[in-house]
């Protein structure tokens, strides 16, 4: 089967990783792609916001199954047209994929299936929204409604840091948000796989979305992230299932619009029990790379039979009891304005170790390989726990010489303390 897979960050590179390692596979494309994801792939250039184009190339190239990795070819309806044309996909269609375009979507979605979440207000105005402040506490979440790659939010602790997200937000025409209130509890990451109907939990993850040490400075797209999150404890992560997952894709197949693909659910595990943060219509970035890791199946076999509506009767994936843990590389200046152009060597040096590096923002520059974005490098290692995963990832890290670039040196922190408390 030949197989285009979409994308150019991390989270591909992980996918064609795995996706060529499957048997089912005849030849493997991807657009646009990168250094790293050319290693397994035919690489071209594929403007994904042309539709037209993605069908004119899979028609040349006797396409049979498209991998959609980024949400914003999504949210704009690629999947449907692929469908149209007799292709299969794997990720959602338009309207599904609405549940990670528009968070006042989701919100409303959860109201009507009295699914947990936190309370929240749509706002369509800057008046409105400082208006509807003065119905919240502080802190208070702040959220554009739309797609902002991991950066739309703002959790803000005074009323000033609050009306400044506002004024953001609203200085675009057209802008709309929702303000919810804030959740007190530890973050955790749900994939499950669906068809529309049948649900195959796919793994748990814990990613860290401030740019420095300590959980310190403004989000970023993720720092890092390891698998499995073992504070979502299988009780918790069946509630998860049970109570916020399976309702919101029953409520998309009564609407008509059945989703397929992975669903991605960002939890809060609050003193009540796990509440919705928010949806993702793909797989996270870097929490892909660390799953891929730890998954023991084929993926493009179990992608064919999610599109295919073949999920009922099949086992749950297996996974590696390792865990899994990647470190993410950035060029300075990152979540800002990185600094591209800066030369990269040592990956052959850091994957001798038994790591594996995933290019995100990477690209060729003659012989040597250059930083091409804000996030780099995810640099991803396994061990029998946490601690040991932590330890080859960083020691992978420590041999890539990338000057202009920099990381965490703390991720997995909690989970590491915990496994230090316990020993």
């Amino acid at each position: 089967m030949n197989v285009l897979l979409l994308g150019s960050g991390g989270r591909e590179h992980a996918l064609a990783w795995k996706l060529a390692q499957s048997p089912l596979l005849t030849r493997l494309y991807a657009a646009p792609g990168n250094p790293g994801i050319a290693q397994h792939a035919e690489t071209a250039e594929l403007a994904l916001s042309d539709h037209r184009a993605v069908i004119d190339f899979c028609i040349r190239h006797s396409i049979q199954f498209v991998v959609i990795g980024p949400e914003a070819p999504l949210v704009e309806g690629l999947g449907d047209n692929l469908r149209t044309m007799g292709i299969g996909v794997f990720g959602p269609n338009k309207l599904p994929a609405q549940l990670e375009g528009s968070k006042g979507f989701t919100k409303d979605l959860c109201a009507r299936e009295n699914i947990p979440t936190a309370g929240y207000v749509r706002v369509e105005s800057r008046d409105g929204a400082l208006a509807s402040l003065e119905d919240f506490g502080l802190p208070v979440v702040i959220k554009a409604d739309g797609l902002a790659a991991g950066k739309g939010v703002t959790v803000a602790t005074t009323r000033d840091e609050a009306e400044e997200a506002i004024q953001a937000i609203f200085a675009v025409n057209g802008a709309s948000a929702v303000i919810e209130e804030f959740l007190e509890g530890e973050e955790a990451s749900l994939f499950v796989l669906t068809d529309g109907t049948t649900l195959l939990p796919f793994g748990s993850a814990q990613d860290h979305k401030r740019v420095g040490d300590g959980d310190t400075g403004p989000n970023t797209g993720g720092m890092g992230a390891y698998s499995p999150a073992r504070v979502l404890t299988p009780a918790l992560e069946q509630r998860a299932i049970d109570e916020i997952v399976r309702p919101t894709v029953e409520a998309l197949a009564r609407m008509g619009s059945p989703y397929s693909g992975v669903l991605y659910a960002g939890l809060m595990l609050t003193a009540d029990g796990p509440k919705l943060i928010e949806y993702n219509a793909r797989f996270g970035d870097p929490e892909c790379q660390v799953l891929m890791l730890r998954f023991e199946g084929d993926l493009l076999e179990l992608m064919i039979a999610i599109a295919k509506g073949e999920l009922a009767g099949r086992a749950d994936p297996e996974f590696s009891a390792d865990t899994a843990l990647t470190v993410v590389m950035a060029a300075k200046g990152y979540p800002g304005t990185p600094e591209t152009g800066g030369t990269i060597a040592g990956i052959d040096a850091a994957e001798a170790t038994g790591a594996k590096v995933f290019h995100a923002g990477t690209r060729s520059d003659g012989d040597s390989l250059v930083a091409s974005g804000g996030r780099v490098l995810a640099v991803t290692a396994r061990g029998s726990s946490v601690s040991e995963a932590q330890a080859a990832a960083y020691r992978a890290v420590d041999a890539i010489d990338f000057p202009s670039g920099f990381c965490r040196r703390d991720i997995g922190w909690r989970e590491v303390a915990r496994e230090d408390d316990q020993g």
